[in-house]
């Protein structure tokens, strides 16, 4: 692939000779280049500068591509998702809308047993080809590096499809992937009474297939009332760990049993949600290299209480956000509006916001040596904004589309 020079950039935005994940005061640290240019080769990131020192790159061997005052960022690096399902679920949206509960919803079958009902009836090939194509259209809203859970399988055979699926995204899409085993999404009806039975197929019968396959890079549990303790979580944890998966975990979301400290004492590598903290909660994490993973696309879909954002970030915490993409509580993927939310409603800094995004997302998929930043030697999966008369403006402007072109390894796409 031949060299190319983007010229006339803007604004060149989180632009860093060495990266490390950002907590406390250095989240609101964004370096910016501003009437920049930016150098490609083969697909990665290998120089960068003022327009002032863009001569010496200029020759008839570099394609050169005008920028036209666009802000230049890295992607997206939305590092929790539940990409793969078989169908949505607007009908339950309206059932709320009518004032129906989640215990009512799921009473009719609905929630995420809806999800692996329809799930385990849909073929392989079909489920890939939902997923890639929606894989597609969030590249297209800025995601340059995801993380994709199972988790609407809830039976060996159909985790299994699922983690095929995301192995064949993986193998397949132009951005990096993640793969999180997410078994320990809820009890399935027949093992409701049989709490130890499920726990047992997960373990004896899930991890050693996903294991003997090479599907999965993370484990996740939901660990919360009515659904996975403390304790079991913990079970959980330990036997991913025997086959080389490292927690990710579903926290807090709406009760603070413990998980917190559970998960640090796992070495989690993110614990996500977090809507309910408690100031141990916050003294615990802020304490640890685990990350705080904020999902405000969830919260807003079903009118619960924000992440207490400020509060975390404060205490010194690392704190990354990410989408939630799913078809029950965040059918979104566009990370532009979770930076939107989390300035409007959680009260970060722009600057705080796009760093948890980007570089703070990938390590909380532990890709930050490779993407998240303006870094020499980092993947040129880049965002084309439109003119815009100021940083603050991508967060403040939610509704508008401000994407003018995508670059993913160095390609317009």
């Amino acid at each position: 692939m031949p060299q190319q020079l983007v010229v006339n950039i803007d604004r060149l935005v989180n632009v860093r000779e060495n990266t490390d994940v950002l907590r406390g005061a250095a989240l609101a640290e964004l370096p910016v280049i501003n009437n920049a240019f930016l150098l490609i080769e083969d697909g990665l990131i290998a120089g960068y500068g003022s327009m002032s020192d863009v001569a010496q790159f200029t020759n008839a061997n570099i394609e050169t591509v005008d920028a036209n005052g666009a802000t230049v960022l890295p992607c997206w690096c939305d590092s929790h998702t539940h990409l793969v399902f078989a169908a949505s679920r607007e009908e339950e949206f309206v059932d709320k809308i009518k004032g129906l509960s989640y215990a009512d919803i799921a009473a009719k079958g609905g929630g995420i047993l809806n999800s692996a009902k329809k799930l385990a009836v849909v073929e392989e090939d079909v489920l890939y080809q939902q997923a890639f194509e929606r894989l597609q259209q969030l590249i297209r809203l800025g995601t340059g590096a995801i993380e994709i859970k199972s988790g609407y399988g809830l039976s060996v055979e159909a985790e299994l499809k699922m983690l095929r699926v995301i192995k064949r995204l993986k193998e397949n899409a132009p951005i990096p992937v993640k793969a999180t085993f997410f078994g320990a999404h809820t009890y399935p009806v027949e093992y409701r009474q049989d709490h130890a039975g499920y726990i047992k197929l997960i373990v004896d019968d899930m991890l050693p297939a996903i294991h003997q396959q090479g599907l999965a890079n993370y484990i996740d549990v939901f660990c919360e009332d009515g659904f996975f303790s403390v304790e079991e979580m913990e079970v959980i944890c330990r036997a991913g760990e025997m086959y080389g998966l490292k927690p990710k975990l579903h926290v807090n979301q709406l009760n603070s049993i413990g998980g917190i400290k559970a998960a640090v004492n796992a070495n989690a590598v993110s614990v996500d949600h977090l809507e309910v903290m408690t100031g141990d909660d916050i003294s615990i994490l802020a304490a640890s290299p685990t990350i705080a993973t904020l999902l405000p696309s969830a919260a807003f879909f079903l009118r619960m209480p924000y992440q207490p954002a400020r509060a975390i970030i404060d205490a010194g915490c690392a704190v990354a956000l990410a989408s939630d993409f799913n078809p029950g509580s965040s059918p979104s993927g566009n990370m532009g509006f979770v930076v939107s939310l989390a300035c409007i409603q959680m009260k970060m800094l722009p600057e705080e916001a796009i760093n948890a995004a980007t570089l703070n997302g990938a390590y909380a998929m532990e890709m930050g040596d490779s993407v998240g930043s303006i870094t020499v030697g980092k993947k040129a999966n880049l965002i084309f904004t439109k003119k815009i008369p100021s940083l603050a403006y991508i967060p403040y402007a939610f509704g508008s589309n401000l994407i003018d072109r995508i670059i993913i390894n160095g390609k317009f796409v």
